[in-house]
């Protein structure tokens, strides 16, 4: 049966729709007589519709919500089939050569629970899984360095978390619970910037804002808090304040742009005091 004949099928199984519907569907919206739209799609264009839907599940996960948590899981899941339906076109590899690559990983890099290694603890598992990982890069010749596959996509704060992470693991780290010596180095960090902002070198000042932010980063890890969402718990604190400074502003009729900084300050206060 061609996906042609198949299209009624697919439209009337609304409630028993599986993965493999997912699939079907997303060959009929790419063939002959599909949605224009769909069939111009390239892996290159995919990567921004890739990347928002990731955000957007990390957001409804961070409602809580559990529709919004299921309906984002299928925009995410539909990017990787759309891709694999793109590749697959070419002739290089379609859905199936996807779900099975991945089950070989799973079943290879977890050989306490496939095969005979015993492990005590998730910290030992993490080490296992790095040494698979490094173990298959030198298998395909591929780069083996402990900084390999750290995408350069990522957040900037995660991946700076990731890089310490994988440096500590090589043993290059302060001592676990040394927090202070940590501590220290922001410090460090902080002056070295206070420094080159007295020759208002931008190119210097750039240099050593990574270096405090790269620190900080560090700092998150061995506090074990994850810096990406520290940071947009402050974004959105700071949103909820602004907006209450927004609303006081209005209630007295006046124009922030228009206000002194003493009096923005006042505002800020109070939206603050408002919120606690």
């Amino acid at each position: 049966m061609s996906v042609m004949d198949n299209d009624n099928s697919i439209a009337s199984n609304l409630e028993n729709y599986g993965f493999g519907n997912l699939v079907d569907i997303m060959r009929r919206l790419r063939a002959p007589g599909g949605c224009p739209w769909d069939k111009e799609q390239t892996l290159s264009s995919l990567r921004r519709y890739i990347l928002e839907e990731a955000h957007e599940l990390v957001e409804a996960i961070d409602s809580g919500e559990p529709r919004d948590i299921c309906e984002e899981c299928g925009d995410l899941m539909l990017q990787v089939v759309f891709a694999a339906t793109v590749t697959e076109e070419s002739g290089l590899f379609g859905i199936n050569d996807v779900c099975r690559v991945i089950c070989e990983k799973l079943v290879r890099r977890h050989p306490h629970v496939f095969g005979d290694v015993s492990v005590e603890n998730s910290d030992e598992v993490l080490r296992n899984w790095e040494a698979i990982k490094a173990g298959e890069r030198r298998n395909r010749s591929a780069d083996s360095s402990a900084m390999a596959g750290i995408p350069k996509g990522m957040p900037a704060l995660l991946r700076a978390w990731r890089i310490s992470e994988r440096a500590a693991k090589k043993g290059f780290d302060w001592k676990s619970g040394d927090i202070e010596s940590v501590r220290a180095k922001v410090l460090e960090e902080l002056d070295e910037l206070r420094a080159e902002m007295k020759g208002a070198n931008v190119s210097a000042m750039t240099e050593e804002m990574g270096d405090l932010m790269f620190s900080l980063a560090n700092l998150s890890r061995h506090l074990g808090i994850d810096p990406e969402n520290t940071l947009q718990l402050a974004n959105e604190k700071f949103i909820r304040r602004f907006r209450e400074m927004e609303n006081l502003a209005s209630r007295e009729n006046a124009e922030m742009e228009k206000m002194s900084l003493d009096e923005l300050e006042l505002l800020w206060q109070s939206a603050k005091n408002i919120e606690s």
